[in-house]
């Protein structure tokens, strides 16, 4: 073998990206959107509900995490669709430091007015609850664009 084998100068060949395509992602990816943020704000309801009974400001956190959660999981779709369209990294970069700062200071307001692990414990389960059911959402939407391609 040598630095000048046919196979390695040949072009690969390329997987075209029809319109179609595009179109049938991009409502798959606005569906998953939708269904994360409103399963998660869901979830984090019924769960606090009960838990407000007994430990309100654990509720609270669990609340405040979800819908804080949403507002970043949001947030950061938007500045990475804001980012492919307009291709300014600084701004991006900006905008992540100014959403990371603001999220992060929220668990530890709530852990100076209660200071209990499961304050914040509570805070980052509601926080990553959009990005758990978004990821989970995917993988089995991706598993079913599978399954439908291999059927064919």
């Amino acid at each position: 073998m040598s630095w000048d084998d046919e196979w390695e100068e040949s072009a690969p060949s390329r997987r075209t990206y029809t319109p179609a395509e595009a179109a049938a992602d991009e409502a798959l990816y606005k569906t998953l959107k939708r269904r994360a943020s409103l399963g998660s704000l869901l979830v984090v309801a019924i769960s606090a509900l009960p838990l407000a009974w007994w430990y309100p400001w654990f509720a609270l956190a669990l609340v405040v995490g979800g819908v804080c959660g949403v507002a970043n999981a949001l947030l950061s779709m938007a500045g990475n669709e804001r980012l492919l369209e307009r291709r300014n990294v600084p701004v991006f970069v900006l905008s992540s430091f100014l959403r990371l700062g603001l999220f992060g200071i929220v668990p530890v307001v709530l852990a100076l007015r209660v200071s209990s692990l499961w304050t914040l414990g509570c805070y980052f389960i509601g926080f990553f609850l959009p990005l758990a059911f978004y990821g989970l959402s995917l993988r089995s939407a991706y598993r079913r664009k599978h399954s439908s391609c291999t059927n064919k």
